[in-house]
């Protein structure tokens, strides 16, 4: 499942999550940017801590991503700890053309979240 999941990132610069809404419990979609390194998916939420669907995992880690038309139901795990979300600020900037494209777009970068595709 993992894998073929991981198959359908290649080449692509955004995919797609699904969170259930902390007070609404509606399941709520966005694009999202991700790096995807080894078994593990990385998101960096836009507005960091303050980003609404970055507060619904905090509720419930239970997410799905959508890449074309595959799509898989993952558990989320927030990262907070500065030298970790460093790396994930790092590999973005490497992805999506440097620290001034991720200041551009990122008004906050105090957490991230890392997936694990199994």
């Amino acid at each position: 499942m993992g894998t073929e999941f991981a198959a359908s990132l290649r080449n692509r610069s955004e995919l797609e999550i699904t969170v259930k809404g902390r007070r609404s419990k509606k399941e709520h979609s966005t694009p999202v940017w991700f790096v995807h390194e080894g078994s593990k998916v990385y998101l960096l939420p836009v507005k960091g801590s303050e980003t609404d669907w970055y507060k619904n995992i905090l509720k419930n880690r239970d997410m799905t991503l959508a890449a074309g038309r595959s799509s898989v139901r993952v558990h989320a795990k927030p990262i907070t700890e500065p030298n970790l979300v460093q790396k994930v600020i790092k590999l973005f900037a490497a992805k999506y053309g440097g620290m001034d494209e991720i200041n551009r777009w990122y008004s906050k970068l105090d957490v991230a979240v890392e997936i694990i595709l199994s």
